[in-house]
């Protein structure tokens, strides 16, 4: 008799690989078209980000960055196409959402303390149903968990006026996962901030993306402090998108293909990749607010 088949152990490395491979991204677009009156915006945009990555929005101004996170959030009607967030229908997860708009600075006449800030995310009046019990004692110990994971315990007590731009934007995280989301939205959250507080704050969000396993996409206009702890980014310009890793979009190949005019990605000393030759001719951080 011929000698048995030797069966082979899954290991559990092996075993998160397939249920990873059976679970549905986080996000899911195909071919979601936007209009703006007459304006075609962009089209044919298709995505799919998995869940807890941690993805960027990246292109020139005036592209519509904000407005494909509005399209994920259900703000946003799409002319074509489909978009599906956290296995449904763009808008039908929002209680399951973080969100974190372009920011506004807090000036020194708030006194409102930080722990209030990020209290206000229990209320639940704009994204989703009220958190239950939200003045009980698991809702301050909920304030407190999330204020110490991003780290604002030393300063969560004092007035938000009285805080720097980096510990005013911890705050502002902290309050959109005060609720516990799946997804965490956030636009520009890195605008004003100095060179040390991006790189402290994008840090940060990988961290959460990875103990928290929460999936997150953040507009950005400057990739340098953010670049070594993405998973991907999702490039737009010129009516269109590409997705994949960081190395995979950024470079002289597929941008060039994405204008559909020669554009030449270099890479400075220093490290930072620079875009040569696209309609505006800028770096690959040169865009503002839309």
């Amino acid at each position: 008799m011929g000698e048995r088949p030797r069966r082979h152990a899954i290991g559990s490395d092996e075993v998160d690989e397939v249920v990873g491979n059976l679970r549905p991204p986080a996000i899911h677009t195909h071919g979601v078209e936007v209009h703006f009156g007459d304006r075609v915006l962009w089209s044919g945009v298709d995505l799919d980000i998995p869940e807890g990555a941690f993805a960027a929005i990246l292109g020139p101004n005036g592209v519509g960055k904000s407005t494909l996170l509005k399209v994920l959030l259900g703000l946003q009607r799409v002319a074509a196409g489909r978009a599906m967030v956290l296995g449904q229908p763009a808008g039908r997860a929002r209680s399951r959402i973080g969100y974190v708009p372009q920011r506004q600075t807090y000036d020194r006449t708030v006194r409102i303390r930080g722990l209030d800030i990020v209290r206000l995310g229990l209320d639940g009046t704009r994204w989703g149903l009220p958190f239950p019990g939200r003045r009980s004692g698991a809702a301050r110990a909920a304030v407190r968990d999330v204020v110490a994971l991003v780290g604002a315990t030393g300063y969560a007590n004092r007035p938000v006026g009285d805080l720097s731009g980096g510990e005013q934007q911890r705050l502002v995280i902290a309050q959109a996962l005060v609720r516990g989301p799946e997804l965490l939205l956030l636009d520009e959250p890195l605008d004003n901030l100095d060179l040390a507080n991006q790189g402290a704050v994008a840090a940060l969000v990988q961290r959460i993306c990875r103990d928290r396993g929460v999936t997150v996409v953040m507009v950005a206009h400057d990739v340098n402090p953010i670049l070594p702890y993405l998973d991907q980014v999702v490039y737009v310009a010129g009516g269109r998108a590409v997705s994949g890793t960081p190395h995979e979009v950024i470079t002289t190949e597929t941008l060039s293909r994405l204008y559909g005019a020669p554009v030449e990605v270099l890479h400075a000393s220093d490290g930072r990749m620079v875009v040569v030759g696209g309609p505006e001719a800028p770096a690959v951080h040169s865009d503002r607010h839309e």
